[in-house]
């Protein structure tokens, strides 16, 4: 599956800039099979959404995920702040395909910077399937927590997507919890991460990339750079190392 990570500056509360800004990322890299950007990739991490949330069946966002995926017959990926049918503020991690749409709430919401104050927490894992590959849908904070995203636990799959907008100041702990999450799961990890400076002040320098699943670096991003990045990953490789070194055989078994 050839992959495409769409590392933006996301301009503040600003849908048709920050569609613009995508749309050009991905005409440079045409025809791939699924184009990741990040985290709120249409207005910026807004804790306090009021105002700047869409309503789900009415974001222009959303929208222009629907027309691009159906124009390229391609997927594309990344979370949005959303108000639900039921009047509650969602970080809503949407894979949308030619076929329709799915998406995935995050779980674990960022309680140091008081997210946990305006939006609801998910309580379902997700995994996607897409062109061969079955994907688990992460957002952010959640690649702290390895019990969430363990591999058979979470549902099986062969790649963990995850969508950010993860602060320069903890950008090692990022690159870290990235090359675990591969490796503990024998699974190929694809993340991408916003670059600038939000409306708080706080700088993301990017860092996105693809981890194989021994915890390689396939692709990278730039630092500080907007950029589409790609690759390809291939399932046959990852089914060939699971079955001649059986790690998965021997995991914890956890209930969540």
């Amino acid at each position: 599956m050839n992959i495409v990570l769409l590392q933006t500056d996301i301009a503040w509360a600003s849908p048709a800039v920050n569609i613009q800004r995508a749309s050009h990322l991905m005409a440079q890299a045409p025809g791939a099979d699924l184009y990741v950007l990040p985290e709120m990739w249409a207005t910026g991490f807004a804790t306090e959404p009021t105002g700047i949330a869409e309503p789900e069946v009415d974001s222009a966002a959303l929208a222009w995920m629907r027309q691009t995926a159906a124009a390229h017959s391609c997927a594309v990926c990344g979370s949005l702040a959303v108000i639900d049918s039921e009047g509650k503020y969602r970080n809503r991690h949407y894979f949308v395909t030619p076929e329709g749409v799915e998406y995935y709430d995050k779980h674990h919401l960022f309680t140091h910077g008081h997210e946990d104050r305006f939006f609801s927490a998910g309580q379902r894992h997700v995994v996607v399937q897409w062109r061969g590959f079955r994907l688990l849908l992460l957002t952010c904070y959640d690649l702290r927590f390895p019990v969430w995203s363990r591999w058979g636990s979470a549902g099986e799959y062969d790649a963990i997507v995850v969508v950010a907008n993860w602060p320069s100041k903890r950008q090692f702990a990022w690159d870290t919890l990235l090359r675990a999450r591969a490796i503990e799961n024998q699974s190929y990890v694809i993340a991408v991460n916003r670059v600038g400076t939000d409306a708080m002040g706080i700088d993301y320098e990017g860092h996105s990339c693809v981890i194989d699943p021994v915890g390689r670096t396939m692709v990278s991003c730039t630092k500080n750079a907007e950029q589409a990045v790609e690759t390809v990953l291939d399932k046959k490789d990852l089914l060939k190392m699971r079955e001649h070194f059986r790690v998965l055989d021997d995991r914890d078994q956890f209930t969540v």
